[in-house]
């Protein structure tokens, strides 16, 4: 038996994807989720073999609820989004299904996950990551802490410090880590915002109260909060320019 999971804000949209599975008698509902909090759960819970994800959905969205999830399941993600989303899944070979879902579509969709071919986890991570550089995506960063996940708005963020396979996000609230890489930040954080000042850095220039010479031709950008944060003669060259000095 194939075990799937719905996650739909829509109860009348869930209801509507029952109907259409009731053609497919080897899969079974084990959850349905209104929200992308809910959705971790139950993934977590269940270990589904195949996912049916509503993208827009209060408080976290289907891909915010995608880069909390590991390992990631087989998705089939249903989506009311613009051209410039569709050229994006189909870039990424990922299966969608656009509202209203028809169930001939739904059934085609289903079938190819049947014959085996659902895409690897490496093509959802990349669709997330293309995703990521839209603008309803890069005005905060969801996190997950022990069993709870948290929404970081951007502006909340003094500094990012690379850890191995982790990015440190730091706030005052405390400091969060993120399993994505300091070039993605660099590339989808506003560059008039947050700059890369050294290999391991990225600053939010709001927080900066002072620059201090260091050692050969480096320097310390002394934060808001006290901190230090290292500046490399690169980064200098590029905090100069943002600053305009």
């Amino acid at each position: 038996m194939i075990k799937a999971i719905l996650i739909d804000d829509e109860p009348l949209g869930r209801e509507i994807l029952k109907s259409y599975l009731a053609r497919f008698p080897q899969v079974e509902i084990a959850a349905e989720c209104n929200d992308g909090f809910e959705g971790v759960k139950a993934i977590q819970q269940h270990q589904p073999d195949l996912v049916f994800l509503d993208i827009q959905m209060p408080k976290i969205n289907g891909f915010e609820m995608l880069e909390l999830v590991n390992p990631m399941p087989a998705v089939i993600f249903i989506t009311a989004f613009d051209e410039f989303a569709l050229k994006a899944f189909e870039a990424n070979a990922i299966d969608y299904l656009l509202k209203p879902v028809s169930e001939d579509r739904f059934a085609k969709a289903v079938q190819k996950f049947l014959d085996k071919s659902p895409q690897p986890a490496t093509a959802t991570a990349g669709l997330l990551d293309v995703m990521a550089q839209s603008r309803a995506q890069n005005n905060r960063i969801v996190v997950k802490t022990g069993s709870k996940v948290k929404i970081i708005p951007v502006h909340d963020i003094h500094y990012l410090e690379a850890d191995d396979d982790f990015v440190k996000i730091v706030t005052a609230e405390g400091t969060f880590l993120k399993n994505k890489t300091m070039s993605f930040y660099e590339q989808t954080l506003d560059e008039q915002q947050f700059v890369r000042v050294h290999r391991s850095y990225i600053v939010h220039i709001g927080q900066i109260t002072k620059i201090e010479p260091y050692q050969k031709e480096t320097h310390l950008a002394v934060l808001r909060n006290g901190q230090q944060v290292p500046i490399s003669k690169t980064g200098y060259t590029r905090l100069k320019v943002i600053l305009g000095i």
